[in-house]
C-alpha cells in the first residue's frame, strides 16, 4: 500500500483495498485470518516437489509448486493488514462501517494472541517460537487501529487497546533486548539477532537515533552484513529448518539501507542501496535472495524485495533534497 500511494498508484491502491476488504469478510468468527490467499481469495494449493525441474548440483534445491506456510500461524501479518488499512484511510478514502466492523473483531483476535508464538515472517517450519518482529508487527495492529478510530472518530475498545498496545511495547523492552549485544534479538533472551528487527524504526515503533535502535542498527552490520548484504541471521545457521544455502536476504539489505537514511547516515545508506541495485537483472528484476557470489537465490521475482527497494529510495529522496515530512 506505502509503494502504490508514494508512486502516485491511487487506482490500483483502491483494487488492493477492495482485495483486503474481502479477505477481511471471510474471517473466521474470532477474526483470525488465513496466512495467505490466491488472487481470486482462495485457500493455496498443498506444497509439491517438481522434481523434474531441480537443479542436478542441487544448490537451488527443488522447485516448489504452492506454499506449506499456508498453515502456518504467523501473526505478524495482520501489522501489516492493519498498516495498508491505514495508509489508504489516510491518503485515500475512509473506511466504510462494515469494514470497521470486520477490522475491530482482527485486532481483537491480536489483543487476544499476541502473546502466543508463532512461526514469524521467515515461515519457521522446526517450530514455533516468541518472536520480536511478530510481537512488534501485533504492535502496529493495535497502533494503527487506535490511530484510524481517533482520526475517523469511529467506536472501539479504546482502554483495551491502549494497554495492549502498552503491553506489547513494554514487553519488547523488557524481554528482547540483550544488554551484553547492545541490541534487539530474535526471542527472548537469546543472543541471535535477526535482520527483521530493521522494520522496528520503519514502523515508528521506536525512534530512528534512539540508543536502543542505534546498538541494534550497528550489531547487525558488524554481525549479519556481508557488503552489502544483510543476511536474515547468523549465517550457517538452520533456524528456518529448510534445506539449502542461505544467502543475503535482499528486502533486508533496502531495509537497511532505509533504516541507515533514517539514522542520518544517509551516505552509508545510499551507498548499500547503490551497491544492491547490481544484483538486479537485465530488467531491473530482484530474487529474493543473493549469494555472496552473487548468484540469484530463492523466489525470483520477490515483491517484497521491491516493495523494500521503493520504500528506500523514497526516504533517501527525502533525506537527499532535504525534504522533511512529519508522520502522523
Amino acid at each position: 500500500m506505502y509503494a502504490l500511494l508514494r508512486l502516485g498508484y491511487t487506482g490500483e491502491a483502491r483494487h488492493f483495498m477492495t482485495w483486503i476488504a474481502g479477505r477481511s469478510r471471510q474471517c473466521d468468527s474470532d477474526g483470525s485470518l488465513n496466512v495467505m490467499y490466491t488472487i481470486d481469495g482462495k485457500e493455496p494449493p498443498e506444497e509439491t516437489e517438481i522434481t523434474a525441474l531441480s537443479n542436478e548440483n542441487g544448490v537451488a534445491g527443488v522447485p516448489l509448486v504452492g506454499n506449506a506456510a499456508r498453515d502456518q500461524v504467523q501473526l505478524d501479518v495482520y501489522g501489516a493488514l492493519l498498516d495498508a488499512i491505514y495508509l489508504y484511510n489516510k491518503y485515500g478514502a475512509a473506511i466504510s462501517h462494515d469494514g470497521w466492523r470486520d477490522v475491530t473483531r482482527t485486532v481483537d483476535y491480536v489483543v487476544e494472541h499476541w502473546r502466543e508464538p508463532d512461526h514469524g515472517i521467515w515461515e519457521f517450519r522446526n517450530g514455533l517460537r516468541p518472536l520480536l518482529h511478530s510481537r512488534l508487527m501485533c504492535w502496529v495492529t493495535v497502533d494503527r487501529a487506535l490511530r484510524l478510530a481517533e482520526k475517523r472518530s469511529l467506536p472501539a475498545p479504546f482502554k483495551r487497546w491502549f494497554d495492549t498496545r502498552d503491553a506489547i511495547h513494554a514487553d519488547i523492552h523488557e524481554h528482547f533486548w540483550n544488554e551484553d549485544l547492545n541490541a534487539f534479538v530474535q526471542t527472548p533472551d537469546s543472543q541471535r539477532l535477526d535482520a527483521s528487527a530493521l522494520m522496528m524504526p520503519l514502523v515508528r515503533f521506536i525512534g530512528p537515533t534512539d540508543p536502543r535502535w542505534l546498538g541494534t542498527l550497528d550489531a547487525i552490520g558488524s554481525e549479519l552484513k556481508v557488503d552489502p548484504l544483510i543476511f536474515r541471521y547468523t549465517r550457517g545457521t538452520t533456524l528456518d529448518g529448510l534445506p539449502g544455502i542461505e544467502g543475503g536476504f535482499s528486502a533486508c539489505s533496502f531495509w537497511y539501507a532505509e533504516a541507515l537514511a533514517r539514522a542520518g547516515r544517509v551516505d552509508e545508506g545510499r551507498l548499500v542501496f547503490e551497491k544492491m541495485l547490481a544484483y538486479a537483472n537485465h530488467v531491473g528484476l530482484f530474487s529474493e535472495e543473493v549469494a555472496t557470489s552473487g548468484e540469484a537465490l530463492g523466489n525470483f521475482p520477490q515483491a517484497l524485495t521491491h516493495l523494500a527497494l521503493i520504500s528506500a529510495a523514497y526516504q533517501l529522496d527525502r533525506n537527499l533534497d532535504k525534504v522533511h515530512i512529519p508522520w502522523t
